[in-house]
């Protein structure tokens, strides 16, 4: 269904993944319409959780998606299907900022056009199906470490601020 889906270039196919490495959340996405790659896109975050960095790469896909012109179809693969449930969970949950952004921008899409629709496709990364294989297997090994990794730790904070009382004593005394 998916391959069949290549030869209309009204539907966008958006194979997602997610990784943490060194603390920090590397999400890549590729974006193919009619048999051919268009834009790859790829997101940092450092101190949130992996869950969070999914919705936003599913909430930054269908903005992606929605920018190319006649797009009346969103397929997103991703290997995180419980994530993207949670974008149509009412019930509270510690996600709802996200998926109530997420909702925003389908909201936009819907409204575009009354046909517009979007699946979500779950595809195990053990599967290695070629279009999420590639992305599973590039945000395993983008390793992107921060300039100042310890600036953003809490020990490093609090040390930060233990020398700061020390100096104003060392001024005061």
């Amino acid at each position: 269904m998916v391959l069949e889906s290549f030869s209309f270039s009204f539907v966008a196919i958006i194979a997602s993944d997610m990784s943490i490495m060194n603390n920090v959340v590397t999400s890549i996405m590729h974006i193919h319409t009619y048999n051919k790659p268009l834009i790859k896109v790829i997101h940092h975050a450092v101190l949130i959780t992996s869950t969070e960095a999914e919705l936003f790469a599913i909430r930054s896909d269908i903005n992606q998606a929605m920018n190319f012109n006649n797009i009346a179809k969103i397929i997103v693969i991703t290997d995180s299907i419980h994530v993207a449930r949670k974008i149509f969970d009412p019930s509270v949950h510690p996600y709802q900022i996200q998926s109530a952004a997420v909702l925003s921008e389908l909201h936009k899409f819907f409204n575009h056009h009354k046909d517009n629709s979007i699946e979500f496709l779950e595809c195990p990364s053990c599967l290695k199906w070629r279009l999420h294989y590639k992305v599973d297997k590039e945000t395993k090994s983008f390793n992107l470490t921060p300039l100042y990794p310890y600036k953003s730790s809490w020990e490093f904070s609090k040390k930060s601020e233990c020398d700061d009382i020390a100096n104003a004593w060392k001024m005061m005394f």
